[in-house]
């Protein structure tokens, strides 16, 4: 992993991002310095409480579009190519390569949610087309 990290006056010296309380940006720097080479920080809340920030700060950063969170406390942040380039001989790939994959990299340089999460306890509820077609074929039989 590198150990070097940049920030992006483009990312850090916008309305949006000044406008978040001071411990938000901080802890928005401190991710960033704690981040793999892709992004992903393993530990947000342990992050969070060294740098003397709260739940509340990872919140803002959520609902500003500055981290991507996952179910397991993982994050991603959202500008890290915007923010860093890491040299093919030192960059080393993430251990978070399932989450990786569902993330979409905009031309932009942005990470998005890229392919829909599904949360398995909706999906035994799901209804297939035949089944459909079948109750409507006993509805109009009856009229």
């Amino acid at each position: 992993m590198a150990t070097k990290r940049m920030f992006s006056i483009d990312v850090v010296d916008t309305d949006k991002f000044l406008d978040m309380p001071i411990s938000a940006q901080c802890l928005y720097f401190h991710l960033g310095m704690h981040a793999d080479d892709d992004g992903f920080v393993s530990s947000p809340k342990k992050i969070a409480k060294a740098a003397n920030c709260g739940n509340d700060d990872l919140r803002i950063l959520v609902s500003k579009d500055y981290l991507i969170p996952f179910d397991d406390g993982v994050v991603v942040i959202t500008d890290w190519r915007v923010n860093n380039y890491i040299r093919t001989d030192r960059y080393k790939t993430t251990i978070h390569d399932n989450k990786k994959a569902v993330l979409k990299l905009e031309e932009n340089g942005r990470y998005t949610i890229g392919i829909p999460t599904v949360d398995e306890r909706y999906t035994q509820y799901s209804i297939d087309k035949s089944s459909i077609d079948k109750d409507r074929l006993e509805r109009e039989g009856e009229t």
